[in-house]
């Protein structure tokens, strides 16, 4: 399952709030529109469309604990793990990065990818 894990926690609700909605059109066409927050704030859901080989509509959460903050594929709607999703979870990685560039990335199975998006 794809994932990356950041060292600290977001605070949720400030991410929403400076949210930028992602659009992408290349080798395949990634939107991430809106996120929803829990009223707890640590969970965030991210309604993702991706078209590439198939057209894919799935959910992307974002969950927080004590020390760290994980991106990761909502298990209810596993899309194929295509380079699309992947790409669309390594893009909401580079905003939250950007957002809080003290952030650093723990662990991942998307090093490939967050290379590319780096590069952009």
């Amino acid at each position: 399952m794809p994932h990356i894990v950041f060292n600290g926690k977001i605070d949720l609700n400030n991410f929403s709030e400076n949210f930028s909605p992602i659009f992408q059109r290349n080798s395949s066409l990634i939107k991430i529109q809106t996120i929803f927050v829990d009223k707890d704030n640590f969970t965030a859901l991210l309604p993702t469309v991706v078209v590439d080989e198939n057209h894919q509509e799935f959910l992307i959460e974002i969950s927080t604990k004590k020390n760290k903050t994980t991106i990761r594929l909502y298990p209810n709607t596993d899309p194929q793990k295509t380079n699309g999703v992947r790409m669309a979870m390594t893009l909401l990685a580079k905003q939250i990065m950007n957002n809080y560039p003290d952030f650093k990335i723990t662990k991942t199975n998307l090093s490939n990818y967050l290379g590319m998006v780096a590069a952009q």
